[in-house]
């Protein structure tokens, strides 16, 4: 049977180093499957994420027992996806020096994915723990994630390691850092060196509410340093301040050379070089959506490193989103390599 890399056709155009490098939150996911009742009883807005403390995750995470757990976050998630597609992909991203952080490294490591990013230092940091998110999937394939993010705070400036950004063909940034006013601080040195080099910058919106919290940071970002832009249809109209998806992907596409937008079931769109392009989603039984985004943005950037049309990098991206919510987990699994169809 073909390897992903074989399946893909890896051709590189270039030296690059790497295809990918990612930036983000450092997570580790702990998957939990629940009814609807369960949400209502905790409070939980279903379909969102929430931002909690270290007690209060304590607390979640004894109440039911995990399905999964793994190395997570959305970057992450993405990069991981990528390399089992056959990109080159290296990550960095602040963990603890805990179990869990090098649960962290250990696993996306065995996944492929470069991680040179050094542990935080207990000095100073010891009530610091690697960050966790707690994920309640209900029958539906909805989830709700609890994230205790921890030692992701700490990720700074001089955690960005300027040979493995220049190194790689594109830097992919993680909306939900944007949290952290060093982080954002990061993710400017990070662009800029992208550019130096000759490289690309791209940018995940992540979480409406993220985008709401930072919308002026976000705005100046988006126009002043990004060449792609990845969102839903919702992060994308909160942007733009409007309601109407017509009128944000038009002013993105003043701010950004290429956007990219998933609608969910109406698949996604794709702004580039003055020419839309819809793409269809493909249709299967969603078991659980975590990991959608992530997995369809690994597709779409596997299929932009090797020189593929925009519509192919959509439909890559779609296909290997199919895959991942068809399943329980934000992982593709081993038979992703049959229904490419590639």
């Amino acid at each position: 049977m073909r390897s992903f890399r074989e399946i893909l056709g890896r051709k590189r155009s270039d030296d690059t180093e790497f295809d990918i490098v990612g930036i983000g939150n450092a997570i580790v996911d702990v998957l939990v499957q629940v009814d609807s009742n369960f949400l209502e009883q905790q409070g939980m807005v279903p379909g969102t994420m929430a931002l909690i403390d270290g007690q209060r995750a304590k607390e979640l995470k004894s109440m039911l027992k995990a399905e999964k757990q793994m190395s997570g976050g959305s970057v992450a998630n993405t990069c991981f996806v990528a390399a089992l597609m056959g990109a080159k992909t290296a990550y960095l991203g602040k963990v603890a020096d805990d179990g869990l952080g090098k649960n962290f490294a250990d696993d996306i490591r065995q996944g492929g994915v470069y991680f040179p990013s050094q542990p935080l230092k207990a000095k100073g940091n010891a009530d610091l723990l690697t960050a966790r998110s707690i994920i309640f999937v209900t029958p539906d394939g909805q989830r709700t994630m609890n994230t205790y993010l921890g030692a992701c705070t700490q990720f700074k400036p001089e955690d960005v390691i300027e040979e493995v950004i220049s190194a790689g063909k594109v830097t992919f940034l993680e909306g939900y850092l944007f949290d952290g006013e060093l982080a954002q601080k990061a993710f400017y040195q990070a662009a800029d060196i992208a550019h130096k080099a000759g490289k690309k910058v791209a940018l995940s919106l992540s979480d409406v509410f993220c985008v709401q919290r930072h919308l002026a940071a976000f705005k100046d970002f988006v126009s002043t340093r990004v060449d792609m832009v990845f969102a839903n249809d919702h992060e994308i109209c909160a942007l733009y301040e409007t309601e109407d998806f017509e009128t944000a992907i038009a002013q993105a596409a003043k701010d950004a050379p290429i956007v990219v937008v998933t609608r969910g079931e109406k698949g996604s769109v794709i702004v580039a070089e003055n020419e839309r392009i819809e793409v269809a989603c493909v249709p299967t039984v969603v078991v659980d959506t975590t990991g959608a985004g992530d997995a369809y943005v690994a597709g779409f950037l596997a299929g932009w490193t090797t020189d593929r049309t925009y519509a192919e990098c959509g439909r890559l991206g779609s296909v290997v989103a199919s895959e991942v919510i068809s399943h329980f987990g934000a992982r593709p699994l081993p038979e992703l390599k049959e229904v490419m169809n590639f």
